[in-house]
C-alpha cells in the first residue's frame, strides 16, 4: 500500500466520525432520545405528549466535548465508580507514554528509515509505506544507534509512567475501602462446600460449625437457594399478589424469610401478635429442601470477617471453603449454587473452549489477509479483474476493506468470552466481566497479531513458533511487513469504533421502533446500560500493544493512535457521565490486567528489536537491548511485590481501624440490625438506582441540573396533586431556558 491508499482509508473514517459525531449532536438535544442518551433515570422524565419545537434542537454543537474534557476526576469518581476513573486512567497513561514516543521517533526515527537506503524515492503520495518502516534501513547501518536510544527512553518513560499511576491508583483503592464503610461485604464471607448430613439441614451445619469455631465473632447466615425452583415458587406469588384483592384477604408485604431482606412475598396474618415472627421461622419447611451448599455467613467484625475468608476452615481442603463476599450489588447469585467441586471441571473446559474458538478463528484471518494480495483475488476470482483497474478500488480494498471485515468478526468475540466466563462460575459480576477481559485481550492479541503477521498459509503460520530458536528472528522478519494493515486498523477499529460507541446505534434503533413503529407511548422498560469494560478495555489495551510493537517499526501509526486516545477519553468521558450506570464495581480490579499487558507489550518490543538488530548486522545494538529486558522485568517484579498485594486482598490495618472507630462512636450495632437485610436473592422490587444526580441537557447554552427523586417506596401512589407522569418536554424546556 502506498501514502494514497493510507490517506484514502483516513479520509473514508475521518468523514465517518465527523458525520457521526455532529449527528450525535443533534440527536442527543432530542427530548425521545433521552432515555438513550442519557440513561435510564432521565428516561424516567420523558415526554408523554407533544415536542416543543426549536431550532437549536437542529443545529450540531461542540458543547458536549467541553463538558467532557471540563469533568473532574472527582465527578467521574461520583458518577462512575473507582472503576470508570481506573478506565480513564489506562486512556491518559497511553496517550502519555505515546506522546513520549512521538516526540521521540516522528522527528527522529522517521527519517532514519525514510532514507535508510540509498535509493531514488518518488513522490510523496505514491511512496510504499515500507519505506517509513525499519525494513529500509540497510544492513550494518550505524543509525541502528537512534533506534536503540529510542527504545531505552521509550521503555523507561513507560516504566515512570507506570509507577506513579500504580501508585496513585493503589492510593485511590484504599480511599475507596475507607469512605466504603458500610458496605456489608466487609462483614460477609461466602463459604460452600457445605457437608451434608442427615441429621441436620445445611442451614442448621453452618449455625453450628460457626458458633462452635467462631463463637466470639460470629453474627448470623443467610442460606443460599437453588434458583430456578425458588424463583418459580416466588413467580407464582407475585402471580397471586396481583390478582387478589389486599383488603379481602388481609395479605401483608412481609420479608420472604429466604434472605433475611424485605423482598416482596406474603403471608395470611392472623390477628394475633404471635403470628408475627422472625424472618427464619417463616420459611416453608418445604424450601430447605432447596438449600445449597453455599452460604453467607456475617460477623461482628470487619477484621474477623478477613481472617475467616482466608484460612483453612477444615482438614479437608474441599469442605468449607471461604471467600470473602462480593458487595451486594455485585453478587452472581446463579453461580453461587454450583457445586465447589465442579469448579475445577468448568475452568479447564472453558479454557479448551476458549483455545479453540481462538484456532477457529484463524479462517476469518486468512480470508482478511487475502484481500491484501491484489494477484491472489484475480487468480480466484476472475470477474474483479475489471473492478481492480481503479485506482480508487485498489486503494479501498487494500486500505480500508480488510480492517473493516476484520472488525465485523471481532464483533462476536466479547459475547463468547462473557459467555465462557458465566460457565466458569464467578461469584460476582465484577469478577466475570474481569474474567472476559482477559480472555478478549488474550484473543485479540493474538489472533489480530501474532496470527496476522506470519504468513499466509494456515500450516505455516501454525508453525511459526513452533521453533522457539528461530521465534526472534521469524518475528523481526514478519512485524514490519504488516505495519501498513495495522494502521488502518487503528483507523477503522480505533476511531470509527469511538464513532460507533458514542452514537449508541442499538440503543438508538431500539428506541426508534418502540416509539415510532409499535407506537408506545411510555419509556421502553430495557434496564439501565452498565460500561462494558470487558470490550473496551482489551480494545484500549490492544491499541497500547500495537504502539509498542510499531513505535520503532514503523513509527507513522503514532499519529493515528494519539487521536484514538484523545478522542477516547472524550468520548468515554461522556458515556460514563450521562449514559452508564454503575450498579457494582469491583475497587480498581482492572489497573493490573493494564499494567501486566503494558509490561509484555515492552518485553515483546525488545524481544523484536533484538532480532530486527540481528538481521540488520548490528549486534552492538542488540547486546545493549539486552539489560533493557533485564530492567523491565526487574521493575515488574518489583511493582507485584509493592502494589499489587494491595489489589488481592484488604489490608487488616485498614479495616481494624475501621471497627475501632465504628465501636468507638457506637455504630456498630446499627450495622449489625442491618446486615441480615443486605443481601437479598429473590427480589421483586425494581432496582432503585434513582439517586440525585446532575443530568446535562445538552443545549449550547447553560445546561440545566434535574434532581431526581429518589422512589423509596415503587408501589405506592403519588400524593395528591402531583402529576406520576412526569414533565412533558416543554416543561423540560423551560427548565432548559
Amino acid at each position: 500500500m502506498d501514502i494514497a491508499g493510507l490517506l484514502t482509508s483516513a479520509g473514508i473514517n475521518i468523514g465517518l466520525c465527523l458525520v457521526l459525531l455532529s449527528l450525535y449532536s443533534v440527536l442527543r438535544k432530542q427530548p425521545s432520545n433521552a432515555c438513550v442518551y442519557f440513561g435510564q433515570r432521565l428516561a424516567q422524565l420523558q415526554s408523554k405528549g407533544r415536542d416543543h419545537f426549536s431550532f437549536d434542537r437542529f443545529v450540531p454543537s461542540p458543547r458536549w466535548i467541553v463538558k467532557a474534557w471540563e469533568a473532574s476526576e472527582e465527578e467521574i469518581l461520583a458518577c462512575g465508580g473507582l472503576d470508570a476513573v481506573v478506565f480513564l486512567r489506562i486512556v491518559v497513561c497511553s496517550r502519555r507514554i505515546f506522546s513520549i514516543a512521538a516526540v521521540i521517533c516522528i522527528p527522529f526515527v522517521l527519517p532514519l528509515n525514510y532514507f535508510g537506503k540509498e535509493m531514488r524515492h518518488r513522490h510523496i503520495p505514491s511512496e510504499s509505506l515500507d519505506v517509513f518502516t525499519i525494513g529500509n534501513v540497510k544492513e550494518g547501518s550505524k543509525w541502528l544507534w537512534a533506534h536503540c536510544l529510542a527504545l531505552y527512553v521509550i521503555s523507561c518513560s513507560a516504566c515512570v509512567l507506570l509507577y506513579f499511576e500504580y501508585k496513585h491508583i493503589t492510593k485511590m483503592r484504599l480511599e475507596h475501602i475507607v469512605g466504603s464503610s458500610l458496605n456489608p461485604s466487609y462483614f460477609t464471607i461466602l463459604v460452600r462446600a457445605i457437608p451434608s448430613s442427615a441429621e441436620e439441614s445445611c442451614s442448621n451445619s453452618v449455625k453450628n460449625f460457626f458458633t462452635r469455631y467462631h463463637a466470639s465473632s460470629y453474627l448470623s447466615h443467610q442460606m443460599v437457594y437453588r434458583s430456578g425452583t425458588v424463583q418459580k415458587l416466588m413467580d407464582d406469588a407475585s402471580k397471586m399478589i396481583k390478582c387478589t384483592s389486599t383488603e379481602q384477604f388481609g395479605l401483608y408485604l412481609k420479608g420472604c424469610g429466604l434472605c433475611g431482606g424485605a423482598a416482596h412475598s406474603f403471608k395470611v396474618l392472623s390477628s394475633e401478635p404471635e403470628s408475627v415472627r422472625s424472618g427464619n421461622e417463616m420459611v416453608n419447611p418445604e424450601l430447605r429442601d432447596k438449600e445449597c451448599a453455599a452460604a453467607l455467613v456475617f460477623f461482628k467484625t470487619r477484621y474477623a470477617a478477613l481472617v475467616a475468608s482466608q484460612v483453612l476452615q477444615s482438614a479437608n481442603p474441599m469442605s468449607w471453603v471461604t471467600d470473602l463476599a462480593p458487595e451486594p450489588h455485585d453478587v452472581y447469585w446463579k453461580n453461587l449454587s454450583i457445586p465447589y467441586r465442579q469448579l475445577w471441571v468448568r475452568r479447564i473446559a472453558t479454557l479448551l473452549a476458549s483455545i479453540g474458538f481462538m484456532i477457529l478463528f484463524i479462517l476469518p484471518v486468512t480470508f482478511v489477509q487475502g484481500l491484501l494480495h491484489l494477484e491472489q483475488l484475480q487468480r480466484r476470482f476472475p470477474f474483479l479483474r475489471g473492478v481492480l483497474k481503479s485506482k480508487f478500488m485498489v486503494r479501498l480494498i487494500t486500505g480500508y476493506l480488510p480492517s473493516v471485515v476484520l472488525m465485523l468478526f471481532l464483533y462476536a468475540v466479547p459475547p463468547t468470552m462473557m459467555m465462557f466466563s458465566t460457565i466458569e462460575g464467578p461469584i460476582s459480576r465484577s469478577g466475570r466481566k474481569k474474567s472476559a477481559s482477559v480472555k478478549v485481550l488474550y484473543f485479540l492479541i493474538w489472533n489480530v497479531f501474532f496470527v496476522y503477521v506470519s504468513s499466509a498459509k494456515v500450516l505455516e503460520r501454525l508453525g511459526l513458533f513452533s521453533s522457539p530458536k528461530d521465534m526472534t528472528a521469524q518475528l523481526a522478519t514478519a512485524v514490519p511487513g504488516q505495519a501498513t494493515f495495522f494502521m488502518t486498523y487503528v483507523l477503522t477499529s480505533g476511531w470509527a469504533s469511538l464513532a460507533s460507541e458514542i452514537m449508541q446505534p442499538y440503543a438508538l434503533l431500539c428506541n426508534f421502533v418502540y416509539k415510532y413503529i409499535l407506537r408506545k407511548k411510555d419509556e421502553p422498560s430495557n434496564g439501565t446500560l452498565s460500561f462494558p469494560y470487558h470490550t473496551e478495555i482489551p480494545r484500549v489495551l490492544l491499541f497500547g500493544f500495537l504502539g509498542f510493537t510499531y513505535s520503532l517499526m514503523a513509527p507513522l501509526i503514532l499519529p493515528f493512535l494519539l487521536v484514538y486516545f484523545f478522542l477516547a477519553s472524550l468520548v468515554y468521558r461522556n458515556q460514563i457521565l450521562n449514559v452508564y450506570v454503575t450498579n457494582y464495581q469491583s475497587g480498581g480490579q482492572f489497573w493490573p490486567i493494564m499494567h501486566n499487558t503494558t509490561i509484555f507489550s515492552l518485553v515483546l518490543t525488545q524481544v523484536i528489536a533484538i532480532g530486527v538488530f540481528g538481521l540488520k548486522r548490528s549486534t552492538v545494538a542488540a547486546a545493549f537491548t539486552v539489560p533493557l529486558i533485564i530492567f523491565t522485568l526487574l521493575f515488574n517484579e518489583y511493582c507485584r511485590q509493592r502494589f499489587h498485594p494491595a489489589f488481592k486482598d484488604n489490608a487488616a490495618q485498614v479495616l481494624m481501624e475501621m471497627d475501632r472507630k465504628d465501636e468507638q462512636c457506637g455504630s456498630m450495632e446499627a450495622i449489625h440490625k442491618q446486615l441480615p437485610s443486605a443481601y437479598c436473592q429473590f427480589a421483586y422490587t425494581p432496582n432503585i438506582l434513582r439517586k440525585a444526580v446532575s443530568l446535562n441537557l445538552c443545549k449550547d447554552g447553560d445546561d440545566v441540573s434535574i434532581r431526581i427523586p429518589e422512589d423509596t417506596n415503587p408501589g405506592s401512589k403519588p400524593a395528591q396533586g402531583n402529576d406520576s407522569r412526569g414533565p412533558s418536554s416543554m416543561e423540560i424546556e423551560e427548565l432548559k431556558k
